[in-house]
């Protein structure tokens, strides 16, 4: 097995596939959002309260998935952790932490086979 497909273990790929679902899902709406110039951060607070309520869900889980990103890259000791929380500001949060479990899942597949002592 290649160097770099043994680490793809099924679980990694279902975070990956998640992470592609998490872009192009929300990237398709800020594309429609853009092209009918909506007022895409009033859209969330003032549509409603149904939408309000998403918002805020949306919101405090992003919040405790960066900390976790945060906590869990520094404990397992994956270098540049904090790029998945900067980059979800930049994409989605629905993007980049299925990819933080993707290769959270690659790093600690490596981990395990790397023999002890090595």
């Amino acid at each position: 097995m290649s160097e770099l497909r043994r680490h793809w273990t099924p679980t990694a790929v279902l975070f990956l596939v998640l992470a592609v679902a998490g872009l192009v899902g929300t990237w398709a709406f800020n594309a429609l959002a853009i092209v009918q110039t909506r007022d895409f951060l009033g859209d969330l607070v003032t549509s409603g309260p149904a939408v309000s309520s998403i918002t805020v869900d949306l919101l405090v889980v992003a919040i405790a998935g960066s900390a976790f990103i945060l906590v869990e890259g520094r404990r397992i000791g994956m270098r540049f952790a904090w790029v998945y929380v900067v980059l979800s500001a930049l994409t989605a949060f629905a993007f980049t932490f299925p990819l933080f479990l993707a290769m959270r899942q690659r790093h600690l597949t490596a981990r395990r086979e790397v023999p002890e002592g090595a």
